[in-house]
C-alpha cells in the first residue's frame, strides 16, 4: 500500500515542516528493539578477538547511545584498509547484523591481508525505533558531508578520518523495503512540502556504483557472489531500479560523494551499497544477512586482488 502526501498524518500538502512538525513526528516514534541487547552485546562477544574502537556517543535526551566500532586487532600502518558500514538506515536491519556476522565468522580471514574497520550500528536511535531517519529527522544518508547536521554522520565521519586516505575499499550495507513507499518515501515529501510520487520496489539484491569513478567489474564480482546466497533484482520495464537506469545486471549508479552519501565519505577505489529486500517471498531473514556477509567478501576479495 502507498501513502499519498496529501493524507501523511503530519503537516500541510506544500509547506515543509517547522520545529512543531518535527514534534509531531518525534512524538509518534516508538521503541521497539534494543540496540544494548542486539547490536551491543554482539560487539562485547567480539573483544577477545578483535580491538572494540568507542568513536562517539549520540545524545538523544533522555536516551544515549555509545558508538563502537570493530577493527582488526593487528592492523598495521603497511596494510590496505577496508570500511564496513553498517545500520545507516537504523531500520535496514540486515546491514547491522550483517556487519555483525561478518566480523564474526571472516574477519580473522583476512588477519595479514588488511585493516578491517567494521561499523556495525551508525544510527543506533533509527535501528531501536526502526526507522530511516535519525531524532531530528534527518536522513543519515545524506548527510555526509563537512559540518554535517547529523551527529551519526559526523561521528562516522570523524572516525575515518585518519585513515581516510589508505581506504582500498568500502562497503555499504543497507536494504530496500515495502515501508520505503509505505511510509519513508511519503514521510520524506511530506517533510519537505513536496508531492510523493509512487515508485516501485525492486524484488531482490541490488548494487549501487559511484558514477563519478565507476567500477563494473568489482560491482559484477559482487553480484555473482551474491546470487549464489539470493536472487538479484531485474531492471524494471523502463530499464530501471528505483527511478535510476540499470548499468549492469542488478546495479545502478549514483554520485556519491555529491549525495552526500556513506559510501562516498573516502576516496577508496572500491566502493559500493548494497541493497537487500527483506520483504520478498523468496528471501528469509537469514539469507537476508549471508547476502551481505557474501557482499562483504566478495569485495574485500576483489578489491584485494587487484589493489595497485
Amino acid at each position: 500500500m502507498t501513502t499519498s502526501q496529501s493524507t501523511y498524518p503530519i503537516g500541510t500538502p506544500g509547506r515543509p515542516w517547522g520545529e512543531a512538525e518535527v514534534a509531531a513526528w518525534q512524538s509518534r516514534q516508538r521503541v521497539q528493539r534494543s540496540y544494548r541487547d542486539d547490536v551491543l552485546a554482539a560487539v562485547d562477544a567480539l573483544r577477545s578477538r578483535s580491538d572494540v574502537i568507542p568513536y562517539g556517543q549520540l545524545d538523544y535526551p533522555p536516551d544515549s547511545y555509545p558508538l563502537l566500532a570493530i577493527r582488526s586487532r593487528d592492523w598495521r600502518e603497511a596494510l590496505p584498509c577496508v570500511l564496513v558500514t553498517g545500520g545507516v538506515h537504523g531500520y535496514e536491519t540486515s546491514g547491522v547484523h550483517g556487519a555483525l556476522q561478518f566480523a564474526d565468522r571472516h574477519a580473522a580471514d583476512y588477519a595479514g591481508k588488511a585493516n578491517l574497520m567494521v561499523v556495525p550500528c551508525v544510527s543506533p536511535w533509527g535501528y531501536e525505533r526502526i526507522h530511516r531517519w535519525n531524532m531530528r529527522a534527518l536522513d543519515p544518508n545524506r548527510s555526509f558531508r563537512d559540518n554535517s547536521p547529523a551527529q551519526e554522520s559526523a561521528a562516522l565521519m570523524r572516525l575515518v578520518a585518519p585513515f581516510r586516505d589508505r581506504v582500498l575499499g568500502h562497503v555499504d550495507l543497507h536494504e530496500t523495503t515495502d515501508t520505503d513507499e509505505s511510509e519513508f518515501r511519503p514521510a520524506l515529501a511530506a517533510r519537505d512540502g513536496v508531492a510523493y510520487v509512487p515508485g516501485e520496489i525492486p524484488d531482490g539484491f541490488y548494487l549501487v556504483d559511484d558514477s563519478e569513478h565507476p567500477q563494473p567489474a568489482f560491482q559484477q564480482a559482487i553480484i555473482d557472489a551474491v546470487a549464489k546466497v539470493t536472487h538479484i533484482a531485474p531492471a524494471d520495464a523502463r530499464g530501471e531500479i528505483i527511478g535510476s537506469p540499470v548499468v549492469g545486471p542488478g546495479v545502478i549508479a549514483y554520485a556519491l560523494k555529491a549525495l552526500g552519501l556513506c559510501a562516498g565519505i573516502t576516496d577508496a577505489p572500491y566502493k559500493t551499497t548494497t541493497e537487500v529486500y527483506p520483504d520478498s517471498p523468496r528471501a528469509t531473514p537469514e539469507q537476508c544477512n549471508a547476502a551481505q556477509v557474501a557482499a562483504v567478501c566478495a569485495a574485500i576479495d576483489y578489491a584485494l586482488q587487484h589493489a595497485r
